[in-house]
This record gives C-alpha cells, sequence and structure tokens, in this order.
C-alpha cells in the first residue's frame, strides 16, 4: 500500500485547512509499530484540531485523530508481533504525531496497550479516550478513598463522552450519581446510564462561593472554570474532585476555602502522557465495570468522511454519547 485514504490537516494562509485524502506511506513518522488503523473515536480534542479553533496540532502536515485501535502490520518492539490487536491513545497522537483518522498509523511500541480479551476494536473505540479518561477518574477517587458509603459523586458534562460512561461504570460500582447538564432534556438518557439525579448546569454557574453547602463526596468534571470552582466548593469534609477536561475554560476561580477548612482535594486527570501500566489498570477494568449493553446504547457510528460536521457539532455540546469512526 504505497497510499492510503487519510484526514490531513495543512497550514493555511489564515488558519488551516483538513481534507481526506491520499496519504503516502513513505511520509508516516517515525516509530517501531506499524498498525492498520479499524477504528478510532471523534472527541473533543479532534473537533477542535478539525476545526481549527484552537491550536492543538503543533505539526503540519498532520493527520488528526487522537486515538485508534486496530491490529499489528510490521513490528520491530519486542512486545509486539503481526496479528496483535492494539489500541493507542495519546503520547500527542493527532498534535505532534501523525494519528489515527487514517488507514495506517506508525507509532512507538511503548505506547500501546493490548485489546482487553472479551473486547472488540469497535468496542475498545466506543471506549476510547472519553471512556479511558472517565476510568482514570474513578480509580483517582477511589485511591482517594472514596467509596460508595462516602455519598453522591456529581459528574458534569454528563450527557457528554467522558460523562457518560463516568456515570455507568459509577453507577455499576454501586456510586449514587448526580448528572449535570446543560440539556435537561437529555435526563431520561442520564437516568437509564445510572444517574439518581439530574441537575440543570446552571446549578454550578455563577461565582463561586468560598465555602457553599455541601452536596456530594466527590465529582468528576469535564467542564473546568466556573463550574469547577463550585463542584469544590459544595463538596463534602475530605472529599475529593477528579478534573480531567476544559469545555467550559481553562481558569478556576475558586479560593483555597474548601482545600484548607474542608480538606478537599482536586485530582488532577492526565490521560495523555499517563503512565502504561496505569493505562492496562483501566482498560482492564472497563471490561468488567462498563455495561456492554449501555455501551451500545451510547455509540454511534460514522465514516472518516463525516467527521468534519460532528467535529462542529461536538465542540457545540450537540453530541450526545460516543461517536466511532469507521476506518477500514
Amino acid at each position: 500500500m504505497a497510499t492510503f485514504k487519510a484526514i490531513r490537516i495543512d497550514k493555511a494562509d489564515k488558519g488551516t485547512v483538513a481534507a481526506l485524502t491520499q496519504f503516502d506511506e513513505a511520509d508516516l513518522m517515525d516509530g517501531d509499530v506499524t498498525v492498520l488503523v479499524e477504528w478510532s473515536a471523534l472527541n473533543y480534542k479532534d473537533g477542535l484540531a478539525l476545526t481549527g479553533k484552537s491550536p492543538v496540532v503543533r505539526r503540519f502536515p498532520m493527520i488528526p485523530g487522537i486515538d485508534l485501535a486496530g491490529t499489528v502490520e510490521q513490528s520491530l518492539h519486542p512486545h509486539w508481533r503481526a496479528g496483535d490487536r492494539v489500541i493507542c491513545n495519546g503520547w500527542g497522537l493527532g498534535e505532534t504525531h501523525l494519528g489515527a483518522y487514517a488507514e495506517k498509523a506508525r507509532v512507538k511500541g511503548d505506547w500501546l496497550v493490548r485489546v482487553p480479551d472479551g473486547m472488540s476494536t469497535r468496542d475498545a473505540m466506543a471506549i476510547g479516550t472519553a471512556g479511558y479518561t472517565a476510568m482514570l477518574a474513578v480509580l483517582a477517587l477511589e485511591q482517594h478513598g472514596i467509596t460508595p458509603a462516602s455519598g453522591p459523586i456529581v459528574v458534569t458534562g454528563a450527557a457528554g463522552g467522558v460523562g457518560s460512561v463516568a456515570i455507568s461504570v459509577l453507577s455499576k460500582r454501586g456510586y449514587q450519581v448526580i448528572a449535570s447538564t446543560g440539556r435537561m432534556s437529555e435526563a431520561d438518557y442520564l437516568q437509564h446510564l445510572g444517574a439518581s439525579e439530574v441537575i440543570d448546569r446552571n446549578e454550578l454557574a455563577g461565582p463561586a462561593k468560598p465555602l457553599a453547602r455541601e452536596r456530594w463526596a466527590g465529582g468528576i468534571d469535564s467542564v473546568g472554570s466556573t463550574t469547577l470552582a463550585n463542584l469544590v466548593s459544595m463538596t463534602k469534609y475530605r472529599g475529593a474532585v477528579a478534573a480531567c477536561g476544559l469545555a467550559g475554560g481553562m481558569d478556576l476561580p475558586t479560593s483555597v476555602a474548601p482545600f484548607i477548612l474542608r480538606g478537599v482535594c482536586l485530582l488532577g486527570i492526565d490521560s495523555v502522557m499517563c503512565p502504561i501500566e496505569l493505562r492496562k489498570v483501566a482498560w482492564s477494568s472497563l471490561v468488567n465495570d462498563l455495561d456492554s449493553r449501555k455501551l451500545s446504547e451510547i455509540t454511534h457510528e460514522i465514516g472518516l468522511d463525516q467527521v468534519f460536521d460532528r467535529g462542529s457539532e461536538i465542540l457545540e455540546g450537540r453530541v450526545r454519547g460516543r461517536i466511532v469512526v469507521k476506518i477500514a
């Protein structure tokens, strides 16, 4: 295969331009494993790259797509051989390293995780970076000592990819989940996933009080800014909030009061450079803790040529659940 189908982003006079084209295999970047990509997914960061609304792409030309699942074609890495089913997400994929929206990818073998037994490559991308990040957040809360007996967990951006998976996983693990969303029309969907209560995101809008009424033992936040500040101010004594996104902004207008008067902890969740051993724990946990029927219900499938329109929709908050992209 001298060339293969790929989405390519190039620098333009004004911003960037993205198009579906043929990419020369000789132009793939260095790596010791070549993967035949079968599935990818559409994430918030992918929407930013495709639309050029944020400078997430730092190399041109770039193939976007921050996560992939497929089969090893060739390997010079001792841990991988042709035919292995693998997952790759983060590590600069789609930002500094040619990414997943292509029929082939060449990456470092140290970046790869084996697709768990019992999981298809499609299901791996139905989970994708969003679901894997949600699992990292759940593990961080539990490592902090938060249990179902501690009290409810609030999940913001609840109808999105991270939120949908977080609700499903937390519910299966026995937690009471409060879902915060700007789309109250999705209340039935969120309750079906396992939320016991759905609140309007406006309850977390506006300037945060230094200390507000205690409402939850912990939270998983993909919004940031004022929403995260309000979450922290409403967290119970010695609770914790796992922060993993910035859909609402990068700022954090809070005070030290929750941290020094209630012992609240803010847990940062990084999915991009997360150590490989923790990645393995997260992916293996998802096999058992994510209901496959619910995963199917929250997943929508598109082709590679459809990611342009859906990329704009995900930035506008009009995407429910997860979108998988069929590559081959």
